[in-house]
């Protein structure tokens, strides 16, 4: 096999094997006990408010007596709240695509880290080959969340469970998640989850008696009716571990030196000089997202 084919991918190419694993809006919203139709309307116009096509007062105008009806107290009305802008760090995540040999370290590695069940992966690998035997280029695609700056799933989301944390990651506060899974539909990335409650147990004793300490919270024991059983989870940059003064997981454990995680605002840390780089650039960037996770091609 020829893995050194002549064929270049291009980022709207990446952008399409990304839209082959998102789940399916309405499979997915009628799980939930919520209005699917609801759900799957915002979603779509939450992209256009990301995209400059819709403005944030009208979309509030169009779903505020529905999200009312739909969620009564639990709806926190109104626009979203705009994050400050600190002058602390901005965390961002650069990946080498030229670098990772899709060895699906960071996935596990992710897995390990943050003790998630069954079905919930942060991290994920796509793969594919393009071309033709014997001219044949093997792609692979490292997925966790894009920590966007303009997050579609903050928009839609009725609790405002989901939001933008100052260093630029985005944040969901468990205890105000409902689970009505509308930002699973609404982000373009398919870096949502919902959890079911599920476990490995049975497979590794004691799975159950730590639950991970996402964004720096230890919550104990994992068990039903317990948080974040029953919420929407997601990549959090590994927030527990920045707090310690570490790399994320799947950074540290990179077999092929293949991410990169530093403070874009300081002009000197590499992810700066790398997100300069006339090989960088950013996943469905046409959204208007604008994702804190650079490619390198």
């Amino acid at each position: 096999m020829n893995l050194f084919s002549k064929w270049e991918m291009k980022p709207e190419d990446y952008g399409q094997m990304v839209e082959k694993v998102l789940p399916d809006g309405k499979k997915e919203l009628n799980q939930s006990p919520y209005d699917t139709a609801l759900g799957l309307n915002m979603a779509q116009d939450a992209r256009k408010v990301i995209g400059g096509k819709m403005k944030i007062e009208d979309f509030h105008k169009v779903y505020s007596a529905s999200l009312t009806k739909e969620f009564g107290n639990y709806y926190a009305s109104g626009a979203e709240a705009e994050t400050k802008k600190g002058s602390g760090p901005k965390w961002v995540m650069v990946i080498d695509l030229k670098k990772c040999v899709g060895c699906d370290t960071c996935t596990v590695s992710c897995k390990a880290e943050n003790r998630t069940p069954p079905g919930i992966s942060y991290n994920v690998v796509m793969e594919k080959l393009e071309g033709d035997f014997p001219n044949i280029q093997a792609i692979n695609l490292p997925r966790p969340c894009m920590q966007c700056d303009k997050p579609a799933c903050a928009q839609v989301c009725p609790t405002r469970a989901t939001y933008k944390m100052e260093n630029g990651i985005v944040a969901i506060d468990n205890d105000r998640c409902i689970g009505c899974r509308y930002c699973i539909v609404a982000c373009p990335y398919g870096a949502r989850s919902f959890d079911f409650g599920e476990s490995y147990e049975q497979e590794m004793a004691g799975y159950n008696d730590v639950s991970s300490p996402e964004y720096g919270m230890e919550r104990g024991e994992r068990k039903k009716g317990k948080t974040p059983i029953g919420t929407v989870r997601k990549c959090s940059f590994c927030f527990h571990r920045l707090q310690r003064g570490e790399e994320p997981a799947c950074v540290e454990t990179c077999i092929g030196d293949a991410r990169y995680f530093g403070d874009i605002n300081d002009p000197n840390s590499i992810v700066s000089k790398l997100a300069a780089s006339p090989r960088a650039f950013r996943l469905k960037e046409e959204l208007g997202t604008q994702p804190s996770v650079i490619y390198l091609r």
